[in-house]
């Protein structure tokens, strides 16, 4: 059984080298240094034989938490607790020493992993057999390929069957042969008892030899059921952050995403629009029926008594979507005195659109419409992307909650 309860890791962040000296000559006085956390609040439980897969983007404390699992890092906070002797490949050859043979290599390795000397003589054997590297068994590692290293190390943490197996990434370097014998090995021991943590970016592996998977994102874990859902999340966040970059690289650099027009008589102005997330983060990408918020943010030049405030959507060949303002709404704006600023900000729990991509107008006017009296009118002010949620297949530009039945019905009497 293997608990993890709260589990975090900071490292300290210093602004100058001085103030780590100074902090280790008088630690009484003031923190010289912040806490940069790359894992917090990490909680779960693996049982006996269970497998499960680890998966996220680089940075996201995937190597950091292994790391803590097996002891090699000590947590800020929270504790682990395993039953049994943990064995782990980590980083490819770590603790193998470039100028020893991998015999020798492969005898320390033992030792640290708890195993005597005679019990490494019996286990070499067969660690030189499953390793097939033939001779170069006896000559320096530094003569290895990356490939070499790993069945070397993979050979030896799997010499004799661990409570625990945490693999990092490690087989991925491996040839297709030795790591389908790499694969038989890892089931034969999960049928025996033997717990598995996998890290690994394919989702191949994951789907196939694990029960469950972890997603972890900026530390947190965020997710926790069966591969298939997991990795259809992770999917979808990997590919909104890439549709983020795309889309506000191209505002950065054109400073607007389409051809805008703008018009009024300026009396109030649209100082930027911007759209964020369920987290309150800037975004230009949203997993279709997630939380949005439109942000507007408006600058009065002159008093103005009235203020309606309104957006329209939309989609790639300019037809609109949809569209409403505050006064239908009925959320009237307070009088705006001139030089003042106001931010109007439209909250949409649920965004039911479909895939595509799509665009923003913004507009200030008085009364419904703006054909009352135009303040400013800016077309295409921003674009944003949907993205398909887990869910079944569908097209169009509504995504409607949809469930299908059948039942059994009189036969029809037309002739």
């Amino acid at each position: 059984m293997l608990s993890i309860r709260n589990l975090g890791k900071a490292y300290r962040r210093y602004r100058h080298q001085r103030d780590r000296l100074i902090e280790m000559i008088t630690p009484w006085t003031q923190r010289r240094h912040e806490l940069l956390w790359v894992l917090r609040n990490i909680s779960f439980d693996v049982r006996p034989g269970e497998c499960v897969g680890i998966i996220g983007q680089n940075g996201a404390g995937k190597s950091t938490l292994l790391k803590l699992v097996t002891g090699t890092t000590q947590p800020t906070e929270g504790e682990v607790r395993h039953d049994g002797r943990i064995a782990a490949i980590l980083e490819l050859g770590m603790g193998f020493h470039p100028e020893f043979t991998g015999r020798q290599n492969a005898m320390m390795a033992g030792q640290l992993m708890g195993l005597d000397d005679e019990a490494m003589a019996e286990a070499l054997p067969g660690i030189e057999a499953f390793a097939e590297i033939g001779p170069y068994l006896d000559q320096p590692v530094r003569t290895y390929s990356s490939g070499m290293t790993m069945r070397l190390a993979f050979s030896v943490a799997t010499a004799r069957r661990p409570d625990v197996l945490i693999i990092d990434e490690a087989l991925s370097v491996g040839d297709a042969y030795f790591q389908h014998k790499s694969f038989s090995r890892i089931r034969q021991f999960r049928d025996l008892g033997t717990t598995l943590l996998f890290v690994s970016h394919d989702p191949g592996a994951v789907k196939t030899l694990c029960d469950r998977a972890l997603l972890l994102d900026g530390g947190n874990l965020v997710r926790d059921g069966r591969p298939d859902d997991i990795l259809d999340y992770y999917n979808a966040i990997i590919a909104k952050r890439e549709a983020d970059y795309r889309i506000l690289e191209a505002e950065t650099a054109t400073g607007k995403p389409v051809r805008q027009t703008r018009s009024g008589d300026h009396a109030a102005t649209i100082a930027s629009v911007d759209m964020r997330d369920a987290s309150g983060a800037r975004a230009r990408a949203f997993v279709s029926n997630t939380a949005v918020e439109l942000c507007v943010d408006i600058q009065a030049r002159t008093d103005i008594a009235e203020l309606t405030v309104g957006f329209l959507i939309r989609d790639r060949l300019g037809n609109d979507v949809f569209g409403t303002n505050t006064h239908h709404l009925e959320t009237p704006t307070p009088p705006l005195a001139a030089g003042s600023t106001r931010q109007c900000r439209f909250v949409i729990p649920r965004l039911s659109l479909g895939t595509g991509s799509y665009t923003v107008t913004v507009a200030l006017h008085e009364g419904d419409s703006h054909i009352v009296r135009n303040y400013d009118w800016w077309d295409h002010v921003l674009a944003f992307q949907v993205l398909p949620a887990s869910e079944p297949h569908r097209i169009g530009v509504a995504n409607l909650p949809v469930s299908a039945l059948f039942e059994a019905c009189e036969p029809s009497t037309t002739p």
